[in-house]
């Protein structure tokens, strides 16, 4: 692992304060923040793998599994909600089996909870890749995940 991430490092030795920036730099290498990555991460910032951790899990930014294929993202701001964001991850979580945060076995999709994508107009509305889809409805929810391959 650490010579995956020896490139990474090599940038930021001797820099104090550079956490965050290593993680986010881990996590575009590797697309998630594994046990290893932040053990390795640890030794190398001199730090606890507790407290690298800590600060990892602080921001939403960081994920410790891995994406799946497909980003399925729902919107539960304010607008989304009270037009029925809920159900749209209701219904999301039902057709893929899982719960939001989670990552589908065969790696094809992975649920993420988002407060706002500003298509408040739209809402309740869902993100699959790059696709936005508004005024969803559990049925619309099907339909669109159903087609993707």
């Amino acid at each position: 692992m650490y010579k995956k991430l020896a490139e990474i490092f090599k940038q930021y030795e001797g820099e104090k304060g550079a956490v965050i920036t290593v993680l986010q730099k881990i996590q575009e290498k590797l697309g998630y923040l594994s046990e290893e990555a932040i053990s390795e991460a640890a030794k190398f910032l001199r730090m606890s793998e507790t407290e690298i951790f800590g600060v990892a899990s602080f921001y939403a930014q960081f994920r410790f599994t891995p994406r799946g294929k497909h980003a399925v993202r729902v919107c539960l701001g304010t607008a989304c909600h009270v037009r029925g964001g809920e159900g749209i991850m209701k219904a999301v979580e039902n057709k893929l089996g899982i719960e939001r945060g989670s990552t589908t076995k065969d790696r094809k999709f992975s649920i993420e909870r988002v407060a706002c994508f500003g298509s408040c107009a739209l809402s309740p509305v869902m993100v699959v890749d790059k696709g936005v889809y508004g005024r969803m409805t559990p049925t619309k929810v099907k339909n669109i995940l159903s087609k993707i391959k």
